[in-house]
């Protein structure tokens, strides 16, 4: 049967977006990122000792939580990009995106954030340019940075881990067959936003980051991925899936037949309207 992608004002690919910005329902840029020491004597907060950057966040969520543990005015960070000397790759043309890696980073006495954000890309280096991942790269015919992009995809919109490869099977599908990748996280990512809600308004911005209009990967990644989304990227689990949705947490499924994905989303859309169901994208860790 050939493949068609259906009308665009019905068809949602997953549904979903990663909620970047919420993690149990407190904002996190500015939270749970800075590990204080604490007096044994008097019990008072001492300067942070390490930053946290947590899987999936975005580039702007880390400019924002360095700019906090080094008491920054806002945005100094992002200002200080030109001078980071950031080894990235061609492609990125100065856009770190992607590769502030996810890690524990401890801070000096005297921190800068050019220092942590070399740190955070020097990582990711480290961890992106080895042999199993251009090998992996290779294998499935692109280079590191779009590895790393789809990766980033992954990481926004795969429920679990165990989601992972086949959320990035279906990438591969999408591509292979000409098909519009139409990830509601990539809208998320042109809006500045974290939602699960994707309007038909919504799908037709006027975005390079709007994979309903645009065929192709993003032109950059959308967020920061960790090992398990560059792992999948690169080790797509095999399957014939083109869409998927989180019907209710715990319960995502994947699928090649368009009707019966109508029919998924069609649950996940009832499951929305009911006081019962606590739907939620983020992440279970």
């Amino acid at each position: 049967m050939q493949m068609n992608t259906p009308p665009r004002n019905t068809i949602r690919l997953t549904r979903r977006g990663r909620l970047a910005l919420i993690a149990t329902g407190a904002v996190v840029a500015g939270t749970a990122v800075a590990v204080p020491l604490l007096s044994p004597d008097s019990h008072e907060e001492k300067k942070p000792t390490s930053l946290v950057i947590p899987e999936g966040w975005r580039a702007s969520q880390v400019y924002a939580a360095v700019d906090k543990v080094l008491a920054l005015p806002a945005g100094t960070t992002r200002k200080a990009l030109p001078t980071a000397d950031l080894r990235l790759p061609i492609d990125a043309e100065g856009n770190p995106e992607g590769y502030l890696f996810p890690a524990t980073y401890p801070l000096d006495e005297k921190p800068t954030p050019q220092a942590l954000l070399k740190q955070m890309v020097d990582m990711a280096n480290k961890k992106f340019n080895g042999a199993p991942i251009a090998a992996g790269a290779q294998r499935n015919a692109m280079n590191v940075y779009q590895a790393v992009t789809i990766a980033s995809i992954v990481q926004a919109e795969a429920a679990t881990k165990a989601d992972m490869g086949k959320v990035a099977r279906v990438v591969f599908n999408r591509l292979a067959r000409g098909m519009p990748l139409q990830m509601d996280s990539t809208i998320n990512y042109a809006l500045n936003r974290s939602t699960v809600k994707t309007t038909a308004a919504d799908t037709r911005i006027e975005s390079p980051y709007n994979s309903y209009q645009r065929m192709g990967l993003p032109p950059t990644p959308i967020d920061n991925p960790g090992e398990d989304a560059m792992q999948a990227a690169i080790n797509p689990t095999p399957g014939d899936w083109l869409y998927f949705v989180t019907v209710k947490p715990g319960d995502t499924r994947f699928t090649a037949n368009y009707a019966e994905h109508q029919r998924n989303v069609a649950e996940f859309n009832r499951n929305q309207r009911s006081p019962k169901v606590s739907q939620s994208p983020s992440k279970s860790r």
